[in-house]
């Protein structure tokens, strides 16, 4: 028979407001900035901010213990133990619980000119010029004036900006990729058709790709970036379709993206009587597909009409 281990109400309290961003700094995690919380480099979907975690994937977050048990193995005893200093001769500061009011959304302010922004996206990326003109004149793409960051917006049915997607454009290093704080995830970067038909992606460059890729009568369609792997952007172009009739899932083709697809054909079936099905790309996701095909292709020629 096993041990039972008894800690008092503040003993778990204490354990839970652990600032979970320095414990996992201190294990030798890396966490990436995105917005006012933090993301899990080695797990994306999973978001963090003080004492608190949301794995978007799951849908299921918590507090630092939980955190421990679900992403560790740990036992409820070896978590408290481990948070308590039991195991390592300290005490984790406790996550500061000053509330900041949310910062109100703004775009980033937009540059006089598309320059870097087209050079990576035709060049390095070999999305097709006249798909990206489209998006563009749509003001859904822009290039942010302080970094020259690709920015992806999402607009509501009144064409008020109310999402932002920013995307480095640099070859080098770790690729920036943040949210503008105050986002809401409902309308991430996509575009309406009036067909019924609705494609999901997880960033908004594979959208891109999959139109270059695609792009017979593909202004009748609707597309929709959900930055990640949530159904909440998902849900909402559903609700705003008139006649929703088919979702086409084009998530990444690997482990994560399959386990995403699977949830949320759940998701989505529970609520819509509508056709879900796949496709997959032959690559890790459809960029990977648009840079296969396309590196034959001149850069040069594809740039052409930038200066004219």
């Amino acid at each position: 028979m096993g041990t039972f281990v008894y800690f008092t109400e503040e003993q778990k309290r204490q354990a839970n407001d652990v600032n979970l961003e320095a414990y996992l700094l201190r294990r030798g995690e890396k966490l990436l900035p995105s917005g006012r919380e933090k993301r899990l480099a080695s797990n994306r979907s999973v978001t963090i901010r003080g004492n608190e975690w949301f794995d978007h994937e799951a849908q299921a977050g918590g507090h630092t213990v939980d955190f421990l048990r679900i992403h560790y193995q740990m036992s409820f005893p070896e978590a408290m133990r481990e948070l308590l200093g039991g195991n390592q001769g300290q005490v984790f500061p406790a996550a500061k619980k000053k509330e900041v009011p949310p910062k109100p959304f703004a775009l980033p302010p937009e540059n006089s000119n598309m320059r870097r922004a087209f050079a990576y996206l035709i060049r390095q990326r070999h999305i097709d010029r006249a798909v990206l003109i489209e998006f563009v004149r749509a003001r859904l793409l822009y290039e942010d004036a302080d970094h020259h960051n690709v920015v992806f917006v999402g607009r509501d049915e009144n064409g008020t900006a109310k999402h932002a997607h920013m995307r480095g454009t640099n070859s080098w290093g770790d690729p920036f990729r943040l949210n503008v704080e105050g986002c809401d995830p409902g309308y991430s970067f996509h575009y309406d058709g009036k067909d019924g038909r609705l494609y999901v992606f997880e960033a908004p460059i594979d959208l891109l790709s999959y139109i270059s890729l695609h792009p017979d009568r593909w202004q009748e369609h609707s597309y929709v970036a959900c930055c990640g792997t949530s159904a909440i952007p998902v849900i909402t172009c559903l609700d705003r379709m008139a006649r929703p009739v088919e979702v086409v899932l084009c998530l990444d083709n690997d482990e994560a993206g399959r386990k995403a697809c699977r949830r949320l054909e759940e998701q989505l079936t529970g609520t819509y009587n509508i056709t879900i099905r796949r496709e997959i790309s032959a690559g890790k996701d459809w960029n990977d597909d648009l840079c296969a095909m396309s590196q034959d292709r001149s850069p040069e020629m594809m740039l052409g009409a930038m200066s004219r």
